[in-house]
């Protein structure tokens, strides 16, 4: 059976819709999945033991979106279920123009237009469920219980427990913690742990201040890896570390994936919607605002009290309380 599955865009949201594409390859036992999706998404989702196929979209970078989008579903054919969970108009388009019969998507005024399976999924519970209802919309023995998270690739095993900081968002700034925060609670346990930084290509400069905080501390066994790995690289490195402290961000599911006991920092976003999926060794640090969960990239009053707020003590001793 031939599923064509169109990946979320983001790497975080990616990992979050792993239990659903584990509930359809259970559900349909002889299933082969093609994937598209965005290049992070493709990256770490490919190496599916039943992906048959995983292609980057790029059709929002064609002159005509619309063309492209036309000629990507000629090039993808007919399946025999299809379900996105980006919920966008092209990606409804893409999935009719395949002109596959079944197609799954959450209810919308393009998905309804389009497509033929399109259920009202309220957004008042955890993205891993949204998802897993929306993929098993079809199936009369589905008890809404979701699996974990699930990435098919092996990480890596340090010769030392290591802790991995992680203090981007690529979402905003809103979602970020501070540097000096960071910096002051790997010092916290650089005498038990070896440190690494990880960042995207963007986060380099930031990764570079918790790097200068460090070495004025003294510390020097940490590794700064921001700006340096690959996604598969990435999940290798995450998925090899004893303890990970970061902001809500695809690092933290990656992390949530392989089980690592993680300190996550929230502040604009609904951690009741993102927070680590079935990860039994997580906390999360947060303070009530008002003003929150606004869900805005960067702070909407100029304050950012929901971050600032947050003091490094804090964050060590949820760490020490995890472990």
């Amino acid at each position: 059976m031939k599923i064509l599955v169109i990946l979320p865009n983001w790497l975080g949201d990616a990992i979050m819709a792993t239990p659903a594409i584990e509930l359809l390859s259970k559900h349909y036992p002889n299933a082969s999945f093609t994937f598209v999706g965005s290049y992070v998404s493709i990256e770490a989702l490919k190496y599916h033991p039943l992906c048959e196929k995983a292609i980057v979209d790029e059709t929002k970078k064609a002159p005509s979106r619309l063309l492209a989008t036309y000629k990507l579903a000629k090039e993808l054919g007919e399946f025999s279920l299809a379900i996105t969970f980006r919920n966008q108009l092209h990606s409804s388009l893409l999935l009719r123009l395949t002109k596959t019969v079944i197609c799954l998507a959450k209810s919308s005024w393009h998905s309804r237009l389009l497509l033929s399976h399109t259920p009202h999924i309220k957004a008042d519970r955890h993205l891993v469920e949204q998802y897993s209802k929306l993929a098993m919309i079809n199936s009369d023995n589905f008890d809404g219980e979701s699996p974990k998270l699930k990435l098919y690739i092996e990480a890596k095993k340090f010769a030392k427990p290591t802790l991995g900081i992680n203090a981007g968002a690529t979402y905003g700034s809103a979602k970020r913690w501070y540097p000096e925060s960071f910096s002051e609670v790997g010092a916290s346990f650089s005498s038990e742990y070896n440190i690494i930084i990880f960042g995207g290509p963007s986060e380099v400069e930031m990764a570079q201040e918790i790097e200068d905080h460090l070495i004025t501390m003294g510390v020097k066994n940490y590794t700064n890896l921001a700006g340096k790995t690959n996604i598969k690289e990435l999940c290798v490195s995450i998925g090899g570390c004893s303890l990970f402290v970061t902001n809500d961000s695809g690092p933290m599911h990656v992390a949530a994936a392989y089980n690592v006991p993680t300190v996550a920092i929230f502040g604009p976003t609904k951690y009741t919607e993102t927070s680590q999926w079935k990860n039994k060794k997580s906390l999360i640090v947060r303070h009530e605002m008002e003003c929150s969960p606004c869900m805005k990239r960067e702070c909407p009053l100029g304050h950012h009290d929901c971050m600032k707020s947050i003091t490094s003590a804090e964050v060590i001793t949820s760490i020490k309380s995890l472990l």
